[in-house]
């Protein structure tokens, strides 16, 4: 009996979403029965295998459809990028209702990333993979794990990060001899990409312990100690005060409630008169952020809205010089990733497979995958934020009226890196 209540409560799910989806497929149910959705012959087949599975859907919209799918209990038969989309574009990804509001609520409060030990062990939950996974995943040398600047679709993820770091270098003007702080240096790629193009002092913090480790075993291989700093710290801590303020990837990790710490941190590194940039994924307006990531990729972090951070920001007297939105560029950047964690999955496996698994597989898949058609979906209102700052307001001559100079030259291609630029 309850099976049978069960399939008949999913089928009703997976007839909306049918309904819902121009987008073809498949669905078979633990009873045998099969139905068909959407427009055309289904491209992609889900199999709902047990009563379980079936009951964690209706209960949980599309957190329990991915949680039975990790668990095995649900398999998917083709493209797992067709079954994505086919969540966005049916409105199933914003199916989760009071139950996965409370689980994401309780979330928040046992992962908090208020000033104590707990942000280092979220950031090590993930981050702390290690260099070798990573490099299996991202470009190489640089191992930037954040949106890259595609000025063709044709680029490489390599020349497309390099364009990133130039864009960023190029908004806050970087000149040789310049003091940088990094925040949230990740695997330091801005730093090296900084020290050895543009001839600048950089200074990374990374709270990350692996990362951390890593970075300065590589600037001592390069020879970088005079250039380059590393502190295993939170952003939060304060080394100084600096020419330039750049910061990639961290607002993200600042939390649902630490925002305005986080970005007040930001302010205080930068000299009166100083040019900074933030990167970060964000909603314009105040949105809760999806359990899934929060639970099964980054505990603790949190989308923030990029009206809250602007606020924020000028709270902390510093005006806003330019908002450019890169969410088109993400789509292209998480293909990348994954063609290339698909192409290295055995070798992945072959590091550790206890801990590198068919559960972990699918987890990242479905991390990776989900993330590229977020922000791909023409339905969803999750952006790339790059907000380019002052600490105060500029005048005339400090800063350039237009920003021409960011496209006036060719960038630096992934075969023919330039030379450091001098200063002035």
């Amino acid at each position: 009996m309850i099976k049978a209540f069960a399939s008949r409560l999913v089928r009703d799910v997976v007839e909306r979403i049918g309904a819902a989806t121009p987008l073809p497929f498949r669905a078979v149910f633990p009873n045998g029965m099969e139905i068909t959705g959407g427009r055309g012959e289904p491209e992609v087949t889900f199999r709902i295998k047990s009563t379980r599975a079936a009951l964690q859907t209706v209960l949980f919209g599309h957190l329990g459809f991915l949680e039975s799918y990790f668990d095995g209990q649900i398999d998917i038969e083709g493209d797992l990028r067709k079954v994505i989309a086919i969540g966005f574009s049916s409105g199933f990804d914003r199916s989760a209702g009071l139950l996965v509001a409370i689980r994401n609520r309780w979330h928040g409060l046992r992962f908090n990333n208020r000033p104590n030990a707990r942000p280092k062990e979220n950031a090590r939950f993930h981050y702390g993979l290690g260099a070798e996974f990573y490099s299996k995943m991202l470009d190489d040398p640089y191992l930037m794990y954040t949106c890259a600047y595609y000025q063709d679709r044709d680029k490489s993820i390599v020349e497309a990060q390099i364009a990133k770091m130039e864009h960023v270098a190029r908004k806050v003007q970087l000149t040789a001899g310049e003091r940088v702080i990094d925040m949230g240096c990740g695997f330091g790629g801005f730093m090296f990409y900084a020290a050895e193009q543009h001839g600048a002092q950089v200074t990374g913090v990374n709270t990350t312990t692996e990362q951390a480790d890593w970075v300065k075993a590589k600037i001592a291989a390069k020879g970088l100690n005079d250039q380059l700093t590393i502190h295993e710290a939170d952003v939060r801590e304060g080394f100084g005060v600096y020419d330039k303020v750049v910061s990639i990837g961290v607002l993200e990790h600042a939390g649902r409630h630490q925002l305005r710490e986080v970005i007040r941190a930001h302010a205080k590194a930068l000299k009166p008169g100083g040019l900074g940039l933030i990167h970060f994924i964000g909603h314009v307006g105040d949105r809760e952020t999806d359990f899934f990531i929060r639970k099964y990729i980054f505990p603790g972090a949190w989308i923030p809205s990029l009206s809250k951070a602007l606020d924020a920001m000028e709270a902390e007297g510093l005006e806003i010089l330019d908002v450019e939105n890169l969410r088109r560029h993400y789509a292209l950047t998480l293909d990348a990733w994954t063609e290339k964690f698909d192409a290295n999955w055995e070798a992945i496996r072959a590091m550790d497979p206890d801990r590198f698994d068919d559960r972990f597989l699918r987890i990242w898949r479905t991390y990776l995958i989900g993330c590229a058609e977020m922000f791909r979906s023409s339905k969803t209102q999750t952006n790339l934020f790059q907000v380019l700052f002052s600490k105060g307001n500029v005048d005339t001559e400090s800063y350039p009226m237009t920003l021409e100079h960011l496209y006036e030259e060719s960038r630096p291609s992934a075969e023919e890196p330039s030379a450091p630029r001098a200063a002035g």
